[in-house]
């Protein structure tokens, strides 16, 4: 038997992602106005960035504590209490490799084969691939009906003796949609009744666009099956730096403390110093700029007559394409070769009748995508 064919049984079974191949194809394409990643074009503030040299000239360059620095988990906790009002302490913090590390080691900390996860969709498509890999199984639970937002008898209508989990992910990708009240009061009941971990992926928190944000890490009485991620790409501006968090119940945290410090040992020393900086890094400037992008690319749909849901936060839209009579993946590759923008096909997040167009780039860019994708439209 060829040695390809004796490797772990679990990588057969998960694909690569379809953003990323769409993202490779336009760098391939000259003249190709990108708006597929989710990749702030504006730059990591320099305070933080300072702060990195100010750590190398220090000699800050060694081991540190497995879960990040003292200092940094402090400061990390200082700013969800005062930021958020959410109390925990530093020692319930394990600093990440990104928010990816964070969402593997709490999906792979907490899953046996066989258990099942309830993710809402459309989702992210890294959800189905650690779970995957897990050997678990993906349950994807579709809110297209109820305009993005979770409903008692549709949630109810997923949940099996095996149910592990549910996945929240608010404001979305890709949709940009927060998650209402009604809709965390319903996964707050079940995870009342059912021993059911809640996994919280806030990382576009503070690009919200609505007073109405609230995040399910806000119900102390569940707090020990609350699992939430974080991270300092999307908010900072900080994708290549790989820098996250997770936040976990005594109980659950020394345990999957564990899986970090064999996965990765800890993140990297300079960095504990930046990212406290960010903390305290103004991210208002960087939120106003992605509303102002995003009101550029709802108006330009609406005159396309491009049905779409308004996002209420993170730098995504996501319209629907149902009306073209084609898949998202041709419609997207027609697209591309036709009118050179790469947008993401919406099959990527479990809505093949969808697309999905990011906004982190300049405001010339933008607009040259948008008239670029009217054209192709009159044409279809």
């Amino acid at each position: 038997m060829p040695m390809h064919d004796r490797l772990n049984i679990a990588l057969y079974h998960v694909e690569r992602s379809p953003i990323r191949a769409f993202s490779q194809l336009a760098a391939r394409t000259p003249d190709c106005v990108r708006l597929t990643l989710g990749e702030p074009d504006l730059a990591t503030p320099e305070p933080v960035c300072a702060a990195v040299s100010e750590a190398l000239r220090s000699g800050e360059t060694h081991y540190i504590e497995n879960n990040g620095t003292h200092a940094l988990r402090e400061a990390i906790s200082a700013y969800e209490r005062e930021k958020h009002g959410f109390a925990c302490d530093p020692s319930d913090i394990i600093v990440t490799d990104g928010a990816n590390e964070a969402l593997f080691v709490a999906l792979f900390g907490i899953l046996n084969p066989g258990d099942e996860v309830i993710v809402p969709t459309p989702a992210f498509v890294l959800y189905e691939r650690i779970i995957t890999l897990c050997r678990a199984t993906f349950v994807p639970m579709d809110l297209t009906a109820d305009g993005y937002q979770i409903r008692e008898e549709n949630l109810r209508a997923h949940v099996t003796p095996r149910t592990k989990a549910i996945i929240l992910n608010s404001p979305n990708n890709p949709t940009g949609c927060v998650l209402d009240a009604e809709s965390l009061e319903a996964v707050h009941r079940l995870a009342q009744e059912r021993e059911l971990f809640v996994i919280c992926d806030d990382v576009y928190r503070e690009l919200c666009y609505t007073d109405d944000y609230r995040s399910f890490a806000e119900f102390d009485d569940v707090r020990e099956k609350l699992l939430l991620v974080q991270s300092f790409s999307k908010t900072w501006a900080m994708t290549g730096w790989r820098m996250g968090y997770l936040i976990a119940h005594p109980t659950v945290r020394e345990r999957l403390e564990l899986l970090h410090q064999f996965l990765v040992t800890s993140t990297p020393a300079p960095f504990q110093r930046a990212c406290i900086e960010a903390l305290h890094t103004d991210t208002a400037p960087m939120a106003a700029a992605y509303a102002a992008r995003r009101d550029i690319v709802l108006q330009a749909l609406s005159k396309m007559g491009l049905e779409t849901t308004v996002p209420q936060g993170a730098f995504y839209v996501f319209p629907s394409i149902l009306r073209f009579g084609m898949d998202s993946a041709t419609f997207c590759t027609r697209l591309l070769s036709e009118h050179r923008v790469a947008v993401t096909p919406g099959a990527a997040f479990g809505a093949d009748d969808h697309i999905r167009i990011s906004y982190c780039c300049d405001v010339p860019t933008l607009k040259r995508g948008m008239d670029r994708l009217e054209a192709f439209i009159k044409n279809l």
